[in-house]
């Protein structure tokens, strides 16, 4: 968008800011409820039901990754899996009528603080240079030093993302490593920034298991509890990843099954380093201003 057209005090903008508010109070909520026994499905539900309470939609389900994995990974609806000295990444999300904001946290208890540390550096160096004018691809390489300084890898195939109206990854793509072929930003600009440290390669594979769906498209379906599942999907969450575990129709697993044969929906594999290794994420949403950036993501 041209810098002279826009607004930044427009409707939009006021809401991203209002789910971002939200969201620094549930991260630092939810995180402080990450210890050795707690129960994955407890933390995930209290961040869920707390933005609610406090005004907002989750804009897709909470994630919980542990160890090696990356993203994606979500507790099923009878999740007894509960923390260990892990590291463990949360990624929340929250919309006002559709308008998105986006953050992570790692909390270590792994014992790994240095990794933790990585990724949060590298996201306060990338959030220093963001301005308009400003190529994605040297925020990508400004992420890319500070974790080769911590002697770690960045995850080269996960990126930052912008967010648009009900689109929870739209352009601009936000490298986490130097590319030659990137994006400049501009006032108004809404995006995402995450960088992913590993003592792995930096590079995620899909595994096996998803918990967390998108519609692909609407069609007409037979099936009754498939019926009733995309009706509250295209109802409640649009083009929003949504779980398993937030449809209200019985045999909700069956029902995927059919929509996604259908290509209805569409799933989202676990994402996952190599077994063994660790991955931290450091994510904050931010609002390119005519003079920089605004995090509405920032702690309160």
């Amino acid at each position: 968008m041209s810098d002279s057209a826009v607004d930044l005090e427009a409707e939009q903008y006021e809401k991203h800011r209002e789910a971002g508010a939200i969201l620094a109070q549930v991260r630092q909520e939810a995180a402080d409820r990450v210890e050795v026994g707690v129960s994955h499905l407890e933390v995930a539900e209290y961040a869920e039901d707390r933005i609610r309470e406090l005004g907002g939609q989750p804009a897709f389900p909470v994630n919980i990754s542990i160890d090696e994995e990356a993203a994606h990974r979500t507790p099923t609806i009878d999740d007894e899996s509960t923390f260990g000295e892990e590291m463990i990444n949360l990624d929340i999300g929250v919309h006002i009528d559709g308008w998105l904001a986006d953050t992570a946290i790692t909390v270590d208890l792994s014992g790994n603080p240095e990794l933790a540390e990585a990724s949060e550096q590298a996201l306060e160096a990338a959030l220093d240079l963001v301005e308009p004018g400003v190529n994605t691809g040297d925020i990508g390489a400004e992420i890319e030093e500070v974790i080769d300084g911590y002697g770690y890898n960045p995850v080269v195939n996960l990126t930052g993302h912008g967010l648009g109206h009900w689109e929870q990854h739209t352009s601009p793509n936000i490298p986490n490593r130097a590319v030659s072929q990137g994006t400049t930003l501009e006032v108004g600009d809404v995006v995402a920034i995450e960088p992913f440290a590993t003592d792995g390669g930096g590079k995620v594979t899909e595994g096996s298991s998803e918990e967390i769906y998108s519609l692909e498209r609407e069609a007409s379906v037979r099936n009754r509890q498939a019926r009733d599942a995309l009706a509250q999907i295209t109802e409640e969450f649009r083009t929003l990843p949504f779980a398993t575990r937030w449809l209200e129709t019985d045999r909700p697993e069956m029902a995927l099954r059919r929509l996604k044969r259908q290509n209805v929906v569409h799933g989202y594999p676990v994402l996952k380093e190599d077994e063994g290794c660790l991955v931290s994420q450091k994510e904050h949403t931010v609002i390119v201003t005519e003079n920089g950036c605004e995090v509405t993501t920032a702690d309160q």
